[in-house]
């Protein structure tokens, strides 16, 4: 049986999104990244597709039903990181449509954030959704890949090769591994992620395919934006391979506390229906929100805060793993 990993704007069943619960992630913001968490899991459901919300206990589940849509059904599970790109199911489908479930060794980003559930969550919600579950044999997580579903996959230098995941594979070992377990066989190397990005450089909150050999790419705004030359770099590297390269404004400087923060409009999340864009504060949220709604035609886009959701370490993307449609 021949498996591909479909692009993730292939039909969902449903989407897998995490709540918020622990204040340590969130000082002093728990509550606003739980209102934004909420706010996103709601448009989705909105929109007429499933949301199963991971909920972490009775406390947890409280809060979250005072805040979500009725149409969001919430699910008690043992989880650390709300981050389940990173931590949830890759799924693939069959040339016999079948699915089935890949995962990987997870280290908490390098050793930096490991916390109780995030390594079993995933074969979890597989299993309990009757999927069989194949388990690779190095550290991968999936905010680390964009694909098209061609077998084209983006990624970046400085997280696959990092030294804290899999000190042992050279890149080839790598572009092997990613063409063994789950189909890719081309892959487009960018080089740096975001600055200050926890994960080291998820391309998810660079670069995000919206179409078969398409890259959306974000555009420097302003003469004080911290990762111009990343965007430079990035784009240079993808129009050297030969991808069509779409540009989109970034939100610019973005700092919390005085340190510039990972903010990102490319972390949006693309369901059956609609497309969800974190927004920031900026000037530029309304252009880059416009700009994603131009790539997505046949989908609604509606850009929604995110920032509380930012200062634990991620974005709408990274809190949400699909269950594509046979």
């Amino acid at each position: 049986m021949t498996l591909r990993f479909p692009p993730e704007w292939h039909p969902q069943d449903w989407i897998w999104i995490g709540f918020p619960h622990d204040a340590e992630e969130w000082p002093g913001v728990l509550e606003g990244a739980q209102e934004q968490i909420a706010a996103f899991a709601s448009a989705v459901a909105e929109s007429g597709q499933e949301v199963r919300l991971l909920v972490r206990d009775a406390a947890n589940e409280a809060r979250a039903r005072s805040l979500v849509s009725g149409k969001v059904r919430l699910e008690r599970r043992t989880y650390g990181d709300v981050w389940l790109r990173d931590t949830g199911p890759l799924v693939m489908i069959g040339d016999n449509g079948q699915r089935e479930a890949r995962r990987f060794g997870f280290n908490g980003w390098g050793g930096k954030y490991l916390m109780p559930g995030d390594r079993e969550i995933g074969e979890e919600l597989a299993r309990e959704a009757g999927l069989h579950v194949v388990t690779a044999d190095w550290i991968l997580e999936s905010g680390a890949l964009d694909m098209d579903g061609t077998g084209l996959v983006a990624t970046t230098e400085q997280c696959l090769l990092n030294p804290n995941r899999n000190p042992g594979l050279s890149r080839a070992d790598i572009e092997a591994r990613l063409a063994r377990d789950l189909g890719l066989t081309r892959v487009l190397w960018l080089g740096a992620g975001l600055i200050n990005d926890h994960t080291d450089g998820h391309v998810d909150n660079l670069a995000r395919f919206v179409a078969p050999g398409v890259l959306a790419l974000p555009r420097a705004t302003g003469a004080d934006d911290p990762n111009a030359a990343i965007y430079a770099d990035a784009k240079a590297h993808a129009e050297a391979f030969g991808v069509s390269v779409r540009e989109v404004p970034s939100p610019g400087r973005i700092e919390r506390d005085g340190r510039v923060e990972p903010a990102s409009y490319m972390n949006f999340a693309i369901t059956s229906r609609l497309v969800v864009v974190p927004t920031f504060g900026s000037p530029h949220d309304a252009d880059g929100v416009a700009a994603i709604a131009s790539l997505f035609p046949d989908r609604d886009t509606v850009g929604l805060p995110a920032d509380r959701v930012l200062a634990g370490g991620g974005g709408f993307h990274c809190a949400s793993q699909q269950m594509p449609s046979v």
